[in-house]
């Protein structure tokens, strides 16, 4: 078990888990448009996620490692502040509005859990 978390490996595609989290927020249209939830809870949700792997894709193209510690540093401090922003957004939404709030927070966060299942699925298996 030890070896499990210790063993270095490469860092996973980020395809598969964008791909994943996309489906997610697609196919909650269909949802959201038979039961009567509201759209704009779903919009502000495929925004949010839209922009968050924006921002993934072109942290992604900087430089990391030894070689590279500002920059590093600052994809570490953007992926950080990503999630923060996201959760600000979301608490301001829902104070101003539940059930459009409630709604958003629901997509997203059934589109990022999936997506970090993915991604430890990706990471542990290869």
């Amino acid at each position: 078990m030890a070896g499990l978390l210790s063993t270095p490996r490469p860092v996973p595609s980020r395809r598969a888990p964008a791909l994943a989290g996309a489906g997610v927020v697609a196919l909650a249209l269909p949802v959201f448009l038979v039961a009567g939830f509201p759209l704009g809870g779903w919009a502000l949700a495929a925004v949010l996620w839209a922009a968050g792997e924006a921002l993934s894709l072109w942290l992604g193209r900087l430089p990391i490692g030894a070689d590279h510690l500002g920059s590093s540093g600052f994809v570490a401090l953007a992926h950080s502040f990503r999630g923060i922003g996201v959760m600000i957004a979301l608490l301001a939404v829902t104070v101003a509005s539940r059930d459009v709030g409630i709604a958003a927070v629901a997509v997203y966060g059934l589109a990022y859990s999936l997506s970090f299942g993915v991604s430890l699925v990706e990471y542990f298996s290869g």
